[in-house]
């Protein structure tokens, strides 16, 4: 297929970026998966075939290479120089979206598994409690579901099924309702006290739990729109 000519800087990027799914690949890696497996879980909807030929073509194109695994088997995928620096363009591309397409933003089409996963990477290790937290998520719309987030030595891991360890808090909500707070449009704390999220467990636990997460990257974006 001819590409767009080289007689333009924007040409030349949009041979880089502009294939569907390829602005998400560079963003899965900016947010620090570099496993295959992870990638994709960032990204439902997405074949794994499509994903080989959008991390080999990024790696033509210099934005991204493989590495070994440290644990032997399989290969990690790192941005490269040329690749961290497009961490601005895609910001730039989601603030666009915040500030024009404002309307059309669906968070409630997310997954509870995805929603889970995603919040898992936006957290602030410093100020997990000392020890191991098991958080049970309840999900109870659109379909009921449980999932639960461990929070351990300063790294958080999803888990579909029960970890093995008794639940420290018991999040009570919609997907909906915790996609809302995660996206920025609504606040934790007005949730609560609308009913919509409840947690159970110890009181300094729940009172810490909202100030583990970071939220979306685009959270305080959506609200400053969102107060207009």
């Amino acid at each position: 297929m001819p590409g767009y000519g080289r007689y333009c800087p924007v040409a030349m990027a949009s041979e880089v970026i502009a294939d569907r799914w390829t602005p998400l690949i560079i963003r899965e890696l900016i947010l620090g998966n570099v496993r295959f497996n992870d990638i994709a879980r960032g990204m439902p909807g997405i074949s794994r075939s499509l994903l080989v030929q959008r991390l080999r073509h990024l790696e033509r194109m210099g934005v991204v290479e493989t590495w070994p695994s440290p644990t032997g088997k399989g290969n990690e995928y790192h941005l490269t120089a040329a690749g961290k620096d497009m961490e601005r363009v895609v910001d730039a591309l989601g603030r666009w979206a915040v500030e024009w397409l404002f309307d059309d933003i669906r968070p409630h089409e997310i997954d509870p598994v995805t929603l889970t996963w995603w919040m898992h990477r936006r957290i602030r290790p410093e100020r997990f409690p000392p020890r191991r937290v098991v958080i049970e998520f309840h999900f109870t719309a659109p379909e009921p579901e449980t999932i639960w987030i461990v929070l351990d030595r300063g790294e958080a891991s999803v888990c579909a099924q029960h970890p093995g360890f008794e639940a420290d808090l018991v999040v009570t909500t919609t997907t909906a309702a915790l996609s809302d707070v995660f996206n920025g449009f609504c606040h934790w704390e007005k949730s609560l006290a609308d009913g919509l999220i409840d947690v159970a467990g110890s009181p300094r636990l729940v009172r810490g739990l909202s100030t583990w997460f970071v939220w979306s990257p685009f959270a305080e974006a959506v609200r400053e729109r969102a107060s207009r």
